[in-house]
């Protein structure tokens, strides 16, 4: 069963408890207080009445005429049904009361002459032609069926307010998919532009480190291309990933290059969003390394329960070409909107950026 017939089911389930709670109260107060059974007739009829002018304003006016435009149709229609149910509520006010034992208006115009008295406005009010328009009927009615419009209207209007947050909840849910989706797919052909790169000037130097290299990048290749594809991943086949980043980049450093990597070994194990992580490691290697001074990456995580506290530190190398100063912030820019998107309030990226190094601390909360 869908969201929608289920919503529709627990809708409907909640109007009959209401309605048996209506309807079962009297029974309870004519037991308890040893009230007539005329008054279970009359409050069950007038009920009846209540409950017809409710759902035709629920089910047909407010939902066909009120949501359009020209809401006037709605409120001269809403006029209608309360003046066509004032009359039949007069008509069956008057048969109920004629045929109920013990009340015989009609006694003082068709009984014997020497009983017959002086037609008069009886109590609550004047009857004309069968139609009671006293003004005790007058007020008691028209307050309880514009209670009744009012209250149906409302009802509808809340329930048509919370579909539409429903559904912008959906649309959102959606348009936060498809620009994951549309992230991903940038950052991965991002990624592997530069792995492929490394590789190529590998094999010129070690053929079998290439080879081992191609060895490493299949297996990123797998975890991208299966395991991350299933939405969240496991924190432990991300950092699996990274390591294997990490070792695959190793291949090609030199002497000079000064690398820390901690990440912890025995932790809790939770669901994150995949590669959340890797364009930091990726910007590090790529801005970071040198072959002819010295240089510096430090890669640090630091795992409880409920968070995760990821450091990148890294020297800056200055590179000759615009292409390249122009690309470097692509797969940045991507994770910082990612991490907008998935943890809004729940994360802190703070990038700190100088002449010479280059530093990312980012927090995740999971609570």
């Amino acid at each position: 069963m869908n969201k929608k017939k289920r919503d529709r089911l627990f809708k409907t389930i909640l109007h009959l408890l209401v309605w048996a709670f209506i309807l079962g109260l009297p029974l309870y107060a004519v037991k308890r207080m040893n009230l007539d059974n005329r008054f279970l007739l009359i409050y069950y009829t007038f009920t009846g009445i209540n409950g017809l002018i409710f759902y035709i304003n629920y089910l047909v006016l407010v939902p066909k005429l009120f949501f359009q435009k020209r809401k006037y149709r709605y409120y001269l229609s809403a006029l209608v049904l309360v003046a066509c149910f004032y009359f039949v509520s007069g008509v069956t006010n008057k048969l109920l009361f004629d045929k109920l034992p013990g009340n015989r208006p009609s006694e003082q115009f068709n009984g014997p002459p020497e009983k017959r008295r002086e037609p008069g406005p009886p109590r609550g009010g004047l009857i004309r032609q069968g139609f009671p328009i006293g003004d005790a009927h007058l007020m008691g009615y028209s307050s309880s069926a514009l209670f009744i419009v009012f209250f149906s209207l409302g009802l509808k209007v809340l329930e048509r307010q919370s579909e539409i947050e429903k559904m912008q909840e959906e649309m959102e849910r959606a348009k936060l998919n498809s620009e994951l989706a549309f992230l991903k797919n940038q950052i991965s052909p991002h990624f592997f532009f530069n792995t492929l790169n490394n590789i190529y000037s590998l094999i010129s130097i070690n053929q079998d480190d290439s080879q081992k290299a191609i060895l490493k990048l299949s297996k990123l290749m797998r975890y991208l291309l299966y395991e991350s594809e299933h939405g969240n991943t496991k924190l432990n086949q991300e950092i699996d990933f990274m390591n294997n980043y990490i070792d695959l980049m190793k291949l090609r450093m030199s002497d000079k290059v000064s690398l820390s990597v901690s990440f912890p070994d025995q932790y809790e194990d939770i669901d994150i969003p995949p590669l959340l992580f890797v364009p930091f490691i990726e910007n590090a290697f790529k801005h970071g390394i040198s072959y002819r001074e010295k240089s510096l990456i430090s890669l640090s995580m630091l795992i409880t329960r409920d968070s995760v506290t990821f450091k990148c530190f890294n020297s800056k190398v200055k590179k000759n070409g615009d292409g390249e100063k122009e690309n470097s912030g692509i797969g940045l820019e991507n994770v910082s909107k990612r991490l907008n998107l998935l943890f809004p309030g729940k994360h802190d990226l703070k990038i700190s950026s100088t002449e010479d190094t280059f530093e990312v601390l980012l927090f995740i909360s999971f609570a």
